[in-house]
């Protein structure tokens, strides 16, 4: 049965005890049938009063419940709002992750051909450390942040270690070797580092 139904019903059976009652006091301002009314154990207008009383206690616990109902409904609808809007964020945040791992290739071709341009004409080397930088700097605007530098304390939660070995003014359990720079997107890691650890 819902709210709505109990409270109509209820409505209807404290107006049926309330025209009891009415009728109860004229029976005996009337004195209509005086005898009876004596021999009754319990008198109709005292028996209508108490369940009109009863009925009407039963509406004040239907109504605090309906006002619980009605407060865990908005709670929940503000709590699935609110998760929405984490969703949408996230999603906004986070959607170039995919393309973000397959440009962290072109950066590392780049480095790798400056370390093969040693040496080699100025203008082709520059042409390319020119192109590193700008995307690079295009990653770093769009929140991917390089990780991984020599002499910093091994994370691994940002780093992953290939081997330990004994390095000279490094301290224990720093970076000694950057094999492959690791990448995070927004603090996320898109990729680890690849290191070396002294010892």
């Amino acid at each position: 049965m819902t709210n709505q139904t109990e409270k109509e019903q209820v409505e209807q059976d404290v107006s049926q005890a309330t025209e009891l009652a009415q009728e109860a006091q004229e029976a005996q301002t009337q004195n209509v049938e005086p005898e009876l009314q004596q021999n009754d154990e319990i008198d109709p207008l005292e028996e209508a009063i108490a369940r009109v009383q009863e009925l009407e206690a039963y509406i004040a616990e239907a109504d605090k419940r309906e006002q619980d109902i009605q407060l865990r409904a908005r709670a929940e609808v503000e709590n699935i709002r609110r998760r929405a809007e984490q969703d949408v964020e996230k999603a906004h945040k986070f959607a170039l992750e995919k393309f973000s791992k397959e440009m962290l290739n072109v950066v590392d071709n780049l480095e790798r051909g400056l370390q093969a341009l040693e040496g080699a004409d100025e203008s082709v080397k520059s042409g390319v450390e020119l192109t590193h930088k700008g995307l690079v700097s295009t990653l770093n605007n769009f929140g991917i942040e390089a990780v991984g530098v020599v002499g910093e304390a091994f994370n691994p939660e940002l780093h992953q270690a290939i081997s330990m070995q004994p390095a000279e003014g490094i301290e224990a359990n720093h970076i000694s070797v950057v094999l492959q720079k690791g990448y995070t997107l927004h603090g996320r890691v898109i990729r680890p580092a690849m290191v070396m650890v002294a010892s």
